[in-house]
């Protein structure tokens, strides 16, 4: 069921790099939960069945809530959680690590990409999400940082991706 023509990823900000925030009841968070949803749904229509996300902060939370309320729909979608290393939340908040758990548990793969955090251990995740798959959905806002890096290698890789900016009209 994890073949790359029915594989979709993820990739988007953290809250630092979101104009609400932490504040998900911020009309744009829910406006782009929303649309991220119906990205989500569309993949499914075309075809996508196995997600993948990161299990980052922020918009990958969202993505991972989105394919797990679609799996609850439609019972052939399945969630990979992309772990870049196994202390990827140590440093977290209470209530982020206690989401990433529920997240983490409630997936039907995990994928340890390194057994020890390291320099590149996250671009390597990000490369292992991309090159696993056919699609990547992003909510990218046009600034450098990972979420840029990981739609450039897409590029180079030939991976088509949807990109869903924070706020739309942006």
């Amino acid at each position: 069921m994890r073949a790359r023509p029915i594989t979709c990823c993820f990739t988007g900000h953290r809250p630092s790099k979101l104009p609400w925030g932490r504040d998900e009841g911020d009309p744009r968070c829910l406006d782009l939960k929303r649309r991220l949803r119906d990205a989500v749904e569309a993949a499914y229509e075309e075809g996508f069945r196995h997600f993948i996300c990161g299990m980052a902060v922020g918009c990958d939370f969202y993505f991972a809530e989105a394919v797990l309320d679609l799996r609850e729909q439609r019972g052939d979608v399945t969630l990979e959680a992309a772990v870049p290393c196994p202390t990827q939340a140590d440093h977290w908040g209470e209530a982020d690590r206690k989401r990433y758990q529920n997240l983490l548990a409630a997936c039907d793969f995990e994928t340890l990409v390194q057994d020890h955090y390291g320099p590149g251990c996250m671009q390597r995740r990000n490369r292992y999400m991309v090159d696993h798959s056919a699609l990547v959905i992003a909510v990218y806002d046009g600034m450098p940082g990972g979420t840029r890096q990981t739609l450039e290698y897409a590029l180079r890789r030939g991976v088509s991706f949807v990109d869903l900016r924070p706020v739309e009209g942006r």
